[in-house]
């Protein structure tokens, strides 16, 4: 290998952090299509949403012309204790697998949440306490938000209750303590506390649970407990929009050393993380300044993207939330109980689906034993455990590596190692039992639940 001109870790000082984040929505021609009430199919007001959500947290929500919003000092006081996060240029990675690519990773593992869930959760706990409020209710898929907001939570003093997916709380019971040790109350999803919970369970006895049927719980609690407001990690603008410090600080460091990537590749279930890393490149790509291949990797058991619908659907199982035009599996689409942790909701980001219907962005899913496999090798290589959902990335920026290395061409890929699988031992133990299956749906159970589609 020829002597290093980059460093490793590509560390900013703290005064390089970004004072302001980015709202990718202001470059878009093609704005997301608006939330939908459910009953009268019309846009939702503000007055409508702020039942739900913290006051400001809808403001951000609905705006799709501000391109930067300040982030206030508090919130970057809190951002310092873990930030800015490493851009890790992969040596050894790139050693061992032969290839003339040069491959980063932007390192969001670096906190306690063990994610990059921590930026978002800190910003709406704070708006959360501007308001006067008592707490806040929320729905987590592997447990990195759950985490987050417990975390974010006990420094504001605010109540947190947590509707963990039934399968990941059965699989991850360290991550709940976790949540526990900050002061949060978690309850496996779909549980008999909610109406919608018991609903649920009626009509799937036994069921493993899903991030939809969390999110009606979550919300369920939260519009009839009087002090409380619903957050949510992954899905809404608000959550992009806060998670655009990832990629203000890899376009940054990458600046720095005059590196210009080619492919920038992020693991997608909701959209937060692929939406913060992409969206400084994104804007450049909208306003004609660069280009770029951007790649959106799902799990092949939840193929949003892939293999979902375009069109305007429930944000949760129990058709209590506003109606949101996305990729989608439909509602009532619960995946087979592997271990894709946060990257099991059955739908995608308003903003990130318009921009793959404009064909700013490509998606792939992969099979889980792959993603494993290419898990494994990274740790060994690179000595950090992934978490199963940056696995996927990893995945792909693999895939693309070895492509470089038949082709000869010098490629620069970035991708988002969100965060850490520390927590994730119990699907570690299954794949090295060779336990690990590889569940994909199937065209007729995806029709199933593309045939009870909203009609908007």
């Amino acid at each position: 290998m020829s002597e290093h001109t980059i460093p490793y870790k590509i560390y900013l000082n703290e005064d390089e952090m970004p004072t302001a984040w980015y709202n990718l929505r202001a470059d878009m021609k093609n704005k997301p299509a608006p939330l939908l009430n459910p009953g009268t199919h019309q846009p939702m007001k503000a007055e409508e949403l702020s039942g739900v959500f913290c006051q400001e947290l809808v403001r951000q929500e609905l705006d799709d012309t501000t391109a930067f919003f300040e982030i206030p000092a508090e919130i970057r006081e809190f951002y310092k204790m873990y930030r800015p996060s490493p851009l890790v240029r992969a040596y050894r990675l790139e050693e061992k697998l032969g290839t003339p690519a040069k491959i980063y990773y932007k390192f969001e593992g670096n906190n306690t949440s063990g994610s990059h869930k921590l930026n978002s959760a800190i910003a709406q706990a704070y708006y959360a306490k501007q308001q006067g409020l008592k707490g806040v209710t929320t729905e987590t898929g592997a447990g990195q938000w759950g985490t987050a907001l417990s975390m974010a939570c006990s420094y504001f003093d605010l109540d947190c209750k947590v509707y963990m997916v039934k399968v990941s709380y059965e699989q991850k019971p360290f991550r709940r303590e976790v949540m526990r040790t900050y002061g949060a109350s978690v309850t496996p999803s779909p549980s008999m506390e909610t109406a919608v919970g018991r609903k649920i369970l009626a009509e799937h006895p036994g069921t493993t649970g899903s991030l939809g049927c969390a999110i009606s719980e979550a919300v369920e609690v939260a519009t009839s407990t009087p002090g409380y407001r619903y957050v949510l990690g992954s899905v809404l603008n608000q959550v992009l929009l806060h998670q655009s410090v990832i990629g203000l600080e890899t376009k940054t460091a990458l600046d720095k050393y005059g590196i210009k990537p080619d492919i920038i590749i992020g693991c997608a279930g909701g959209g937060s993380n692929l939406g913060g890393l992409i969206a400084p490149f994104m804007g450049q790509k909208l306003r004609g300044e660069a280009d770029y291949r951007i790649i959106a990797v799902e799990p092949a058991s939840c193929p949003s993207f892939t293999r979902g619908k375009y069109a305007y659907d429930f944000c949760d199982t129990g058709m209590v939330c506003p109606l949101a035009k996305m990729y989608t599996l439909g509602s009532g689409f619960i995946p087979a109980p592997n271990h894709a942790g946060g990257l099991r909701y059955h739908g995608m980001s308003s903003t990130l689906s318009q921009l793959y219907d404009d064909g700013l962005m490509e998606a792939v899913s992969v099979p889980q034993t792959a993603v494993f496999e290419a898990a494994e090798y990274f740790a060994r290589v690179e000595g950090i455990l992934p978490a199963p959902e940056s696995s996927h990335a990893i995945r792909v920026a693999m895939d693309e590596a070895l492509k470089c290395k038949e082709t000869g061409e010098e490629k620069t890929i970035v991708f988002g190692l969100t965060g850490t699988g520390y927590f994730d031992m119990v699907a570690y133990e299954k794949f090295h039992d060779g336990k690990m299956s590889d569940y994909i749906p199937t065209d007729e159970e995806l029709q199933a639940s593309f045939d009870k589609l909203p009609k908007v």
